[in-house]
Parts: C-alpha cells; structure tokens; sequence
C-alpha cells in the first residue's frame, strides 16, 4: 500500500500535542497603552550565528540585546526557503496551507494569496510599516494592511526607510509596528569576493567528519552538480574563506540592528516597544562540506535565532536564555496578537506570552514538524519531524533520515536503517503521519523532479 493511500486511514490522534491555535488575547496584560512593535528579521541566519551562541561571530549589537530579551535556543523555521518561510512568520500559518511551497518565482512559488497580521493591527489601531525584502508576490490581499512599506532588497534602503518611519511626526503619534527586512548575511552568495584577514577560523566536527555515507544522494548531488560547485572540492582555506565571509555578513546586519535600536531610543520609544529578532531560515555555514541552504534539513538549516523583549508595562522578567521549549516561527503571530490584546484566530502557532510573562498555562509540543519543497526548479520533497532527542527526516523518493541528537548533536550517522531504531523510527513516522492529516498537508502526492524540473523516471536514480 503506498503511503499516500495509508495516511489516509491514519486517526488524528497522533497530532493532539502538535501546534495548536491561539489563545486568549491580552490574558492579565494591562492594555490601556498599546505597546509598538519592532520585528526586525535577517535573511539565511542559522541559530548559532551570534556572538552570544558562538563568540566566533561578532554581533555585540544583538548580544546586548540578548541581555534585556527571552532567547529561545531552540527556535525553528517552517522551512528553510525564503518565500514559504515569510508566509509563515507573517501569517502563523505552515506553507502547505499558505500554499507558497517554494520560493516565488520558482518551483512551487505561488504568490501568498492571504492576509498577513498587518491589517489586523492597522484595525486596532496601530501605523504599520514594512521595509525590506518582501519575497512574498504581489497579490493585493497579501500586500495589504502597511500604511508605509518599501519591499527592496537593498539593506542601506531598508535602514534608511526604517529611520524615516520611526522620525515621522504621524508614528510619534500613535502606536506603531514596524516590520524590518534585512537581506544579510544572505549575501554570503558573494562569498568568492571576501578578503580574509589574518585570524583562525574554525571549521566544525562535521566538515572534518562528514563523508555522505548513507545520507541521501541529493545532498551530494547539490553539492557536485548544483550551487556547491563553487567551493566543492576546493582546499581548507576557500571553506574558511567561506565562514569568515559568512561572519562578515551577519556583522554587517547586526550593526543594521544597532542603528534601529539606536533611533527607537533618540525617539523615546525603547521602553514603549515590543522587540523582536529572529530569521527566515539558516544557512550550512560549511557544516556537514555543505553551503547555503538546499535539500537537507540539519539543524543549521532549520534552527533560526529567536528573542523578544518586552516593554516595561509587562513587568518585565529578568533575561533569560530558554534552552528546554520547541517554538516555531508560526508561533509569532499569535504572541503579538496576545500581547497586543487582539482577538485571538486559528493558527498553526501558538503563543509565547506565558513563556515571556511567566503568567498562564503553557502546553510544550511534542514536536517539531518542518516542509521543504525545492531549490529553484528542482524539487525534492521532505518532511521533518523533531522531538528533543530524535530527528527523522522523510523523502519521497530517498528514503528516511533518523538521528539520534543526544549521541550524535553533528546528525553525522542516519540509523534509519538500524534495526534497534525501528521502533523509534516507527513511532516518529506514525506521529508525523497525522500530523500531516490533521493539517491537510499533501505530502505523499508530490513528486521528485530532475534538477532542471523535469520529471525523474521510476529507475532513474543520482549516481
């Protein structure tokens, strides 16, 4: 029986601790002022990727932030592909229900055909503004709800803009939120470029130990015949090149942080302000002989940065690192909507507000689901499923990958085929199943394509 026909009889109870909706807004928050709202977010920023995770990078903007925030260690994208991703931070909805599976203008890549959170906090009230890249198409329903937006990729723009906003006379006026896109250090795509400077720079266990050896051949394949080509191969010093360059570009973006922190206080606005930092997805950063983002689902893909700090009139809690919750970029939308006391609405997140306040009940998940779909016209669909101890990532054509990350934190040995892993293979696989279910996720009737989109034969295999 195919799965596709199996899932079908599957019963939804194993998504009962999966993502849920949002509830009650504004729950023992005094509401009288609304707060503003700050959320700025890079572009391909894996969760390691700041001085306060790794000191091999230098961000002294966002680590001074990281002091006065809740850091959320083990924050998650939906997927780590830009367009999808935004839908979902920007919704609260996974990308098999924004129906923008891949990136716009590519394979999968609809235009997002919903409204975002922006109109509802333009309802209530607030000026809105969106500054950066959008990526998201231009659907007028999408595209609605910003009073002042500027969708560039252009970071001085998107900088430059976001000061201009924050300095008009109409936002000193009323509540604000302002969504801020910055575009680096996705520009880590130059990395050929960079000069390095005089200083050692690490590679990690994973370059040092990854061989491919029973991983899925896309990944090779990636590397050998796709983007990877322009360091595969090369000597040690290019894949230093390559981290310092990444390094580079993260600095670069955390002074675009500082400059806006900077300007929210010359306004008198920091202690009036929700402020939240996160990104879209990760980059490999040379972990595993791999860069940039493709089809695999290691952690430096899916784990993204994540803290929120909150204004004085929540009685702010002391700063705190959060290294024992599973939270998902889905669960943003709900926060704000709380915090901000809007009416509560379906979502696939849920909110964060007891986590940051330390009041009302929080439920963790279980898990972590995670999608992925292509990379330009070649689509290789993948679904993850994360538990604190285990990953198991499910391909259509390729098989299953299953980690054990308490033994093996570098994803280094896939014991999917493990007989001593069956039952826990098993087990995640059922979990994931109706997951799928109960979130209407067609998974199973995707199909794999060659890397130039055309449609990969029954035999036809990567050598």
């Amino acid at each position: 029986m195919k799965r596709r026909d199996f899932i079908k009889g599957i019963g939804a109870t194993a998504a009962a601790a999966t993502l849920g909706d949002s509830v009650s807004a504004g729950a023992g928050i005094d509401m009288t002022k609304k707060p503003n709202i700050v959320l700025i977010f890079s572009d391909q920023q894996h969760w390691q990727a700041m001085g306060v995770m790794d000191s091999f990078f230098e961000t002294p903007n966002l680590d001074a932030l990281a002091g006065e925030s809740v850091l959320f260690e083990r924050s998650f994208c939906t997927t780590p592909q830009c367009s999808p991703s935004r839908s979902s931070l920007l919704t609260g909805f996974y990308p098999s229900a924004t129906k923008v599976i891949g990136n716009v203008g590519a394979a999968g890549g609809d235009k997002l055909g919903q409204p975002t959170l922006a109109p509802e906090l333009q309802a209530a009230g607030y000026r809105t503004g969106y500054f950066g890249k959008w990526h998201l198409g231009n659907e007028e329903v999408a595209c609605a709800g910003w009073d002042s937006h500027n969708f560039k990729t252009h970071d001085p723009t998107a900088e430059a803009k976001t000061l201009e906003f924050l300095r008009d006379p109409a936002t000193k006026s009323t509540p604000f939120a302002l969504f801020v896109s910055i575009n680096n250090p996705h520009d880590i795509y130059h990395f050929k470029r960079h000069k390095v400077e005089e200083g050692d720079i690490p590679l990690s266990a994973s370059w040092d130990q990854e061989t491919f050896e029973g991983k899925p051949p896309i990944q090779k394949q990636f590397m050998d015949e796709d983007q990877g080509r322009a360091i595969v191969g090369k000597p040690r010093d290019v894949w230093e090149r390559y981290r310092d360059c990444y390094r580079e570009k993260t600095r670069l973006y955390d002074e675009n942080v500082g400059v806006i922190i900077d300007e929210l206080k010359r306004q008198g606005q920091w202690d009036n302000t929700i402020v939240i930092v996160t990104s879209d997805h990760g980059d490999m950063d040379t972990q595993h002989k791999l860069i940039f983002k493709g089809p695999f689902m290691y952690e430096h893909m899916m784990r993204v940065p994540l803290m929120i700090r909150l204004p004085k009139a929540y009685r702010r809690p002391k700063a705190k690192r959060v290294d024992d919750v599973d939270v998902v970029n889905v669960d943003v939308v709900p926060t704000l909507r709380e915090l901000c006391g809007l009416e509560a609405r379906p979502s696939h997140g849920m909110s964060l507000v007891p986590l940051l306040t330390g009041k009302g009940a929080y439920t963790p998940r279980e898990f972590v689901v995670g999608q992925y779909y292509s990379k330009q016209k070649w689509v290789n669909p993948i679904r993850m499923i994360r538990t604190e101890r285990y990953k198991l990532n499910r391909h259509i054509r390729w098989g299953d990958e299953l980690y054990d990350l308490e033994s093996d934190p570098h994803e280094l040995k896939n014991l999917a085929d493990d007989p001593s892993y069956a039952e826990i293979r098993e087990d995640l696989g059922k979990k994931l199943d109706g997951w799928m279910l109960e979130h209407e996720d067609p998974f199973y009737a995707l199909d794999v394509t060659t890397r130039s989109g055309g449609p990969l034969g029954e035999l036809e295999s990567v050598p």
